[in-house]
């Protein structure tokens, strides 16, 4: 990864932010990225070498963990941080589409030129409407990825042992997980972030609109 290219955008994001935004961005950053490229990564990195039933009917293994993990923690969280960065993005392109508008007015008009965005960055007509969608959007992004997690591994947990009875299994096997408390431990955390997430996107939406 670029990390001066990543620096760039959000010290971009920042310069439009309010406050809540700065947190949410921090959070976002520190306890969510780092702890997903750090850590996560690594700890899910065996979940499907190390998924052993106790049969060794060919087959058996795979559909048994096809079943219990539709899709793994990692990509799931991976299209969720990508979902809800991605509208703080369009933030800094409405306000360079500004710019960049205030800009070719400026070279037509010449000296009969009037200033349309005294401050580009400023939260007001379209951008204040793209920005508070923005924090909607983010808040219902992290509220679906909770319930789709939650639909998946029930309460968010993994057990120690599942069974399995589809074909080719033979009979009802036992399947064992690979580090399943290991595996928990971060699967809370990361919920906990989220719902932290949540929280710092509607207070700044309910900001925003009290303070309109």
């Amino acid at each position: 990864m670029n990390w001066g290219v990543f620096q760039g955008l959000l010290e971009g994001v920042n310069q439009y932010s309010t406050a809540f935004s700065r947190i949410w961005l921090s959070v976002v950053f520190i306890f969510r990225l780092l702890v997903y490229l750090v850590a996560a990564e690594k700890v899910w990195s065996d979940d499907h070498k190390d998924f052993e039933c106790n049969t060794r009917q060919p087959g058996c293994t795979n559909v048994c963990y096809d079943h219990f993990f539709p899709i793994s923690h990692i990509r799931l969280w991976a299209l969720q941080l990508i979902l809800v960065t991605c509208p703080s993005l369009l933030v800094i392109m409405h306000v360079a589409y500004r710019e960049a508008k205030e800009q070719r007015f400026r070279e037509t008009k010449g000296d009969n030129y009037r200033c349309i965005y005294p401050n580009p960055g400023k939260k007001r007509g379209g951008l204040w409407w793209t920005y508070l969608l923005s924090l909607i959007f983010k808040a219902c992004v992290d509220v679906v990825f909770l319930y789709i997690f939650f639909r998946f591994y029930r309460n968010y947990t993994l057990p120690r042992v599942v069974k399995c009875e589809l074909p080719p299994c033979p009979n009802v096997v036992d399947c064992f997980i690979s580090r399943p408390t290991e595996k928990n431990i971060f699967t809370l955390f990361m919920v906990v972030t989220t719902c932290i997430c949540v929280v710092l996107n509607l207070l700044e939406a309910t900001y925003l609109i009290g303070k309109r």
